[in-house]
Order: structure tokens, then C-alpha cells, then sequence
């Protein structure tokens, strides 16, 4: 089954920055809706940040506003999610999810593939 593939996890120290790639799939992918979430042990998966298709609306989750960036790539079919100032409270399993649709949504629902996850470590 064709899906999402994250790059980029590791471990960092609280304050430093990391960059998570995904490429996604298709020829549609321009008109592709991009998700961020992420799931810590013992926590339910979380909403990060969403892009639209077009790349021109982008959303985050509070936790994260002004500290992460999300964008993308269309012509290489990549996404991309910059996070600066990490805290430990980020440590995570971050997923890139696709959508068919071309508008962002918070919603995990509204996602129909999804990677395998990439590992995010804060250490404090």
C-alpha cells in the first residue's frame, strides 16, 4: 500500500531545533491536503499543524504556534515540519498524514494515508 514517508526523527536537547521531511504520493498531490500529528506513550494521537494543498493556508495546534512551521514542496511532493525551541514535552512518534481533499483540517479523520512514524526526543 502506497503511503507517506516520514525523515528526519532523532534526539535532540530542550531548546534545539530538528526537521521532520515526508514525501508524499500521487499525481495529485498539489491538490493534497498535508497533516503533522503525534502521539507520546500512553497519550492519544494529537494534532500538530496542517497545510492546504495549494500551501497557502496553514494551521497549528497552540502547543506548537510560534515554534514550529509547517510547509511544503509540491513540485517534489514533500512536506516538511520545522520545529525550534523543542521541549521535552515534544517527545513523540510525529506522523505525516494525506488527505484527498485539498483544504487543512485538525482532524485525523479527514486523513486517508498515513506514514509509519518518525521518533522525536527531547531530552531535558
Amino acid at each position: 500500500q502506497v503511503q507517506p514517508v516520514e525523515f528526519g526523527g532523532g534526539l535532540v536537547q530542550a531548546g534545539g531545533s530538528l526537521r521532520l521531511s515526508c514525501r508524499g504520493f500521487g499525481f495529485a498531490f498539489g491538490r493534497n491536503a498535508m497533516g503533522w500529528f503525534r502521539q507520546a506513550p500512553g497519550k492519544e494521537r494529537e494534532y500538530v499543524a496542517t497545510i492546504a494543498g495549494s500551501g497557502g493556508s496553514l494551521f497549528y495546534a497552540d502547543s506548537v504556534k510560534g515554534r514550529f512551521t509547517i510547509s511544503r514542496d509540491n513540485s517534489e511532493k514533500m512536506v516538511y515540519l520545522q520545529m525550534d525551541r523543542l521541549e521535552p514535552e515534544d517527545t513523540a512518534v510525529y506522523y505525516c498524514a494525506q488527505s484527498v481533499k485539498p483544504y487543512p483540517s485538525p482532524r485525523p479523520e479527514e486523513y486517508d494515508h498515513w506514514g509509519q512514524g518518525a521518533q522525536v526526543t527531547v531530552s531535558s
